[in-house]
């Protein structure tokens, strides 16, 4: 009994201290950890999953998902339980999301995050939500605010953020996100801005930019960080992405550090090819070269299967730090394959691939099971548009 205790001390620990951990990438995606908006589907389904390392170097666990809709009301919680000390599961985490729309312009999104104290009870370490509100000529405002419980157990915002989204005039949307965190007089205080923008022209080419500003704490922004770039159709829904990242150098000015070119093509009846390079003066096991060189290579390859099924097999390959000009080497593989299984489900399974110290690939981690996620099981079977 005390070491099941301890043991959930320290699972409470750790997820509490994660918790309270915020970094700008959070900030900037909180967005999608919401709940989607969308409530179309009726219908409710249930997951689950137990994942494992085959070599017994990891703990293992298991997962539970469920999905309910009900009066408006969207629902999905996702239950992840460890294996405890004394070889029985315990729970590990437990995230609920809940999307209900409030009225013909308002949507409300909340997530919640619980742990298990010290003692087995069922305890709040996070709340986020979410509110979007859609306005006449297709301006729209979202809330977001994140926020903890203090020592007495009661909520408290800790971070704060606004978005105003306009549509300056047609295929042009302008988009200005402020980012609050609280300030020493017990207010909040703006600490990162970003403004966006989005042109659209006429043949589906999208042109963006993205400007990240950080307060200097005297009423003045900084300019952090700038990503913009193009993003094209190509060979009718297949489509292309250019994007460079640029950030101040030593004396001020915007100098590119990345850039990341993604393209989409169809390889056969029912399959597609996603291929993500990311090319950075930031190359591992090198230092003071300001030259963009390929650092990483994510491929994923989509294929439809003559049972209705569906398998996609991710790879990535990363420069070796030991010798950067020896090209890219697999860093990682995944290989998820979905099945149909009866009554409305599906059989799931994902394998991650790791190599070792010779290069070969192994297997790192399984995760098999079953789910009734429509997503999952309804499978896009049109084959690729041919080129033009």
């Amino acid at each position: 009994m005390e070491a099941s205790r301890k043991f959930r001390l320290m699972t409470f620990r750790r997820l509490l201290k994660s918790s309270v951990i915020f970094s700008v990438t959070l900030l900037l995606g909180l967005a999608q950890l919401c709940l989607a908006q969308n409530t179309s589907g009726n219908q409710s389904w249930t997951a689950s999953s137990q994942q494992e390392d085959p070599n017994g170097g990891i703990n293992p666990t298991r997962t539970r998902e469920t999905h309910t809709l009900a009066d408006g009301r969207v629902v999905d919680q996702t239950l992840v339980e460890t294996l405890g000390p004394d070889g029985q599961y315990v729970l590990y985490s437990d995230t609920e999301r809940e999307s209900v729309r409030v009225n013909n312009t308002t949507v409300r999104n909340i997530e919640r995050s619980f742990a298990r104290g010290p003692d087995g009870e069922r305890t709040l370490i996070q709340e986020r939500q979410e509110e979007s509100r859609s306005l006449p000529g297709g301006e729209q405002k979202v809330v977001r605010t994140i926020s903890n419980p203090d020592a007495n157990g009661a909520l408290q915002v800790v971070q704060r953020e606004l978005e105003d989204s306009k549509q300056l005039s047609p295929g042009v949307r302008e988009t200005t996100t402020t980012v609050l965190t609280p300030d020493v007089n017990g207010g909040f205080a703006p600490a990162v801005q970003i403004e966006q923008r989005e042109t659209q022209s006429s043949d589906g080419t999208i042109d963006f930019k993205k400007s990240t500003l950080l307060s200097d704490g005297t009423g003045h922004w900084q300019l952090s960080e700038v990503r913009e770039g193009t993003s094209k159709q190509e060979n009718g829904p297949m489509r292309s992405k250019d994007e460079r990242v640029l950030r101040p150098d030593a004396n001020g000015n915007l100098a590119v550090v990345e850039r990341t070119v993604s393209k989409q093509t169809g390889i056969g009846s029912g399959e597609k090819r996603d291929t993500i390079e990311t090319y950075s003066t930031n190359v591992p096991g090198q230092a003071g070269n300001d030259s963009l060189q390929l650092v990483q290579r994510e491929t994923t390859v989509q294929q439809n299967t003559a049972a209705g099924g569906h398998s996609t097999t991710r790879q990535i390959e990363r420069a070796n730090p030991g010798d950067p000009s020896d090209g890219l080497r697999v860093a990682e593989e995944t290989i998820n394959i979905v099945k149909p299984g009866g009554s409305g489900t599906a059989d799931e399974k994902r394998t991650i691939l790791s190599p070792d110290s010779d290069g070969r690939l192994g297997e790192v981690w399984v995760d098999v099971g079953k789910t009734g996620n429509p997503s999952v099981i309804q499978v896009d079977t049109r084959p690729p548009a041919k080129p033009q």
